[in-house]
């Protein structure tokens, strides 16, 4: 998949391609170039269609070893409560290769029949898992996997026993989504895979040089 059917020189596509990979809304890149910030929010989608579309090309890759899980919680217009059951809140899942990429899916619930199927399809048998004391992850202990739990009630972390790295990678996204002040909830995914590739993909000039070869420009 690459950007098709779009009218803007390539230049200035170019140009697009550079402001999204440092983090620069799709507002203040079309400023700067002199483009209507309709043109640039319309290619800042079409990017992150192509994120997704090659994403779920590598969704196969099997995890093994040490991993991590968690769920977390984005968006929300109404105060209250926080966490897990928060009110008008996007549920996601994630799966993170401890040292290596993250798989992340936005889910209906993170009850346990809804969890299981993601974690076995994307988890090899034997592997070491990692979470909290959340109750869905209650049917680990009696899978193909050496299931540890952190109790977060007490300490964060003790020794190799954590979920330090999928915790930052909620912390990450968050930061970077912040900045556009409430998302839809129908183009929350696409963020998402967003935040999942820039974690994924390293440094600014590794994320340019991947995006140039996926979109052809």
């Amino acid at each position: 998949m690459k950007i098709s059917h779009c009218r803007l020189l390539k230049k200035t596509q170019s140009r697009l391609l550079e402001y999204f990979v440092l983090e620069v809304t799709a507002r203040s890149a079309a400023d700067i170039l002199g483009i209507q910030p309709n043109s640039a929010a319309l290619f800042y989608r079409k990017i992150r269609e192509v994120i997704v579309y090659h994403l779920e090309q590598e969704s196969h890759e099997i995890f093994h070893g040490v991993v991590e899980l968690d769920e977390s919680y984005f968006g929300g217009i109404r105060k209250g409560k926080r966490g897990r059951g928060a009110a008008g809140k996007v549920a996601v899942f994630g799966i993170l290769k401890r040292g290596g990429k993250i798989y992340t899916r936005v889910v209906g619930d993170t009850k346990t029949e809804t969890l299981m199927p993601l974690i076995t399809r994307k988890i090899a048998p034997d592997s070491i898992v990692y979470t909290d004391c959340y109750r869905s992850y209650n049917a680990l202990d009696v899978n193909h996997f050496y299931h540890e739990r952190i109790n977060h009630s007490t300490l964060f972390a003790q020794g190799k026993n954590h979920i330090n790295g999928i915790e930052n990678f909620w912390n990450q996204a968050k930061r970077v989504l912040r900045k556009y002040n409430g998302i839809p909830k129908g183009s929350f995914p696409l963020f998402l895979k967003e935040c999942e590739f820039r974690f994924n993909y390293g440094t600014p000039k590794q994320q340019l040089k991947i995006l140039k070869s996926w979109t052809q420009i």
